[in-house]
């Protein structure tokens, strides 16, 4: 007999700063790297971090805000 798994949504958590537009960045060696965090159950977080793939910190500003959309969306896939 197949148990169904149980179905777990994670929380995520953003916190936005208009003082800093480039809130959530990071330049590692001239790549630009975005982070936030979610909470995959109500005691644990997860800080996650993305490759934004460009050198360019306006190309990287408008990168990390269509993935907040998409984040907040719940569209977006993340491989684990």
């Amino acid at each position: 007999m197949h148990q169904t798994p149980d179905l777990f949504t994670e929380q995520l958590a953003i916190r936005l700063d208009l003082a800093n537009p480039n809130h959530h960045l990071w330049n590692n060696n001239g790549t630009w790297w975005m982070h936030y965090t979610v909470y995959p159950t109500p005691i644990t977080s997860e800080r996650r971090r993305i490759s934004l793939r460009t050198r360019s910190l306006k190309h990287a500003r408008q990168k990390r805000d269509q993935i907040l959309k998409r984040l907040v969306s719940g569209k977006f896939l993340c491989a684990a």
